[in-house]
This record gives C-alpha cells, sequence and structure tokens, in this order.
C-alpha cells in the first residue's frame, strides 16, 4: 500500500496529499480551518516525519457529489502532483440515491485515473449517521463502495466503524460526533480523524515504526 507515497518520500523527502471531499472534508462544522481533519492531519505527519516537506491540501466542496468530485480530478487534483489523494464521498450520493451502479461506475472510474497517474488512493468510508434511517439504501451504498475499493486495490478509511464505536462508548454524545443536524461530523471527529489517518499512513510509509524511534 502507498507505493507512490513511499517511493516520493525515499527519493525527495516530501509528502503532498490531497484530501477530496465534501463538508466533512471542507471542516463544515469545525470552529476553525486549521481544525479540519486535514489541517489536523497535515500537523500529525510533521510532527511524526520530522525533517520531511509535508502538505496536505485541503479541495473539499461542501455537497458535491462523486461524478461532481471525478470531474475535478482531471482539472484540479491530478495538477497538484499529490503522491496520495484521499476521497472522501458517496454519502450525498447514497442519500440522494443515485443509482448503486452509477456510484461503483464513477469510483472505478476515479480510482483507475488516479492510478495511471502513479497516485496513492485512499477511499474514505461513509459516516455513521444517528438517522440513517431516513435512507433505506444506506447501507447498500457503504457496500458498494467497499467492494469498488477492494476490486480496485484501494484501502478504505474506516469512518463509519470508528463513530459507531464512538457512539456506542458514549465517548462522546451522539450530537458531538455528527452534530445537530444528524449530518455533520464536528470538531472532536474531525480531530480523530486526521490522527487516525497519519497513524495508518506513518505505519505504512516506515513499515510500522516512526523515525526516531529505535528498533527493538
Amino acid at each position: 500500500m502507498l507505493s507512490a507515497s513511499k517511493r516520493v518520500l525515499a527519493e525527495t523527502n516530501r509528502l503532498t496529499i490531497v484530501a477530496l471531499g465534501s463538508s466533512s472534508t471542507a471542516g463544515t462544522g469545525a470552529s476553525d480551518p486549521d481544525r479540519s481533519y486535514p489541517a489536523v492531519l497535515e500537523a500529525e505527519l510533521r510532527r511524526r516525519l520530522p525533517g520531511r516537506e509535508i502538505k496536505v491540501t485541503n479541495l473539499g466542496v461542501g455537497g458535491q457529489s462523486a461524478y461532481e468530485m471525478y470531474l475535478r480530478l482531471e482539472s484540479e487534483i491530478i495538477p497538484e502532483k499529490p503522491s496520495l489523494v484521499i476521497w472522501q464521498t458517496a454519502v450525498n450520493d447514497a442519500i440522494r440515491d443515485i443509482g448503486e451502479e452509477k456510484l461503483a461506475k464513477i469510483l472505478r472510474k476515479g480510482a483507475h485515473k488516479l492510478q495511471e497517474a502513479g497516485i496513492d488512493l485512499v477511499l474514505m468510508d461513509m459516516p455513521w449517521l444517528q438517522r440513517e434511517g431516513r435512507y433505506p439504501k444506506y447501507d447498500d451504498y457503504r457496500a458498494v463502495l467497499a467492494k469498488t475499493a477492494s476490486d480496485s486495490g484501494v484501502p478504505v478509511f474506516p469512518r463509519y466503524a470508528m463513530m459507531k464505536s464512538w457512539s456506542g462508548s458514549k465517548q462522546f454524545s451522539e450530537e458531538e460526533i455528527v452534530g445537530m443536524d444528524g449530518l455533520q461530523v464536528v470538531e472532536a471527529g474531525y480531530r480523530c480523524f486526521g490522527i487516525r489517518l497519519a497513524d495508518g499512513i506513518v505505519s505504512e510509509l516506515t513499515g510500522g515504526r516512526e523515525p526516531g524511534k529505535p528498533t527493538n
């Protein structure tokens, strides 16, 4: 996993990441842009990978569909020359019920386009929602995302499982997890996402050992 990122980091000492997504990437609900998950991720990676040049560009746009994001790959995402794209998508498509095969096709084409460009991709799972019962096919769309990622050889960041676990453990109140409207992630969630993403990325890039820590 993350073979392009490993190679580029080794060759240039740089890691460039683009966060593509809708409102929970843009940072809706955060008190400041620096508290969005991409900002937290950048800060965590800089702390854990000292001496490297780390850049995380937030290209989240609230309300966008998977297809609208796909259309931006050629014009906005690939020109940034990232080693890694974190693509948070599908929740708006599930809410609008655009069609499961349509979503699968968009995700397949997007994954292929990025892989052809030599860019690593991580898909972010859909969020756990307090009222996802309002959307009868929500779990079906989650399954589409998971299967398409598996078929494309793309890892999935387990956002849904994380949020559901928080709810079950009472670590946060439900309003602290998704906000009063039942849809938007809020600041505590963004911080947790950023930290967990940094955990996974650093583990992949360093073989599970953070730089500066001795081996046993």
